[in-house]
């Protein structure tokens, strides 16, 4: 793991806003879609408040803004597409680099 410096920081947290709510906006139409399907309303309710469920505790809609937290927290949003490897401009090299590996690397949990 590679320690955020205060620059990396600075950014995370200018950038994570805009990035929650650009993934957000993303949830809402796929929610959206969801509820224009064809099945029967109680069936749509149900998924949607499922969808809502999981989807609400992920770092793409909450997290907690901690520095020591931060490093996994980019990791995560790599990981479940919320930012790419573009939004990693003007972070340091080093994080960047340890960012991409980690978000590549494929967990157990995740098959």
């Amino acid at each position: 793991m590679v320690e955020l410096s205060k620059k990396d920081w600075k950014l995370f947290q200018e950038r994570i806003g805009d990035w929650q709510e650009a993934h957000m906006e993303k949830l809402n139409k796929e929610y959206v879609e969801l509820l224009s399907g064809d099945e029967p309303a109680s069936k749509k309710f149900w998924a949607l408040e499922e969808r809502i469920r999981s989807d609400k505790n992920t770092p793409g809609v909450r997290l907690n803004l901690r520095k020591s937290e931060a490093y996994w927290d980019l990791v995560d949003l790599m990981r479940r597409k919320v930012i790419s490897e573009e939004d990693l401009d003007g972070f340091s090299e080093k994080l960047k680099e340890h960012i991409l590996i980690r978000a590549e690397y494929r967990f157990p949990e995740d098959d």
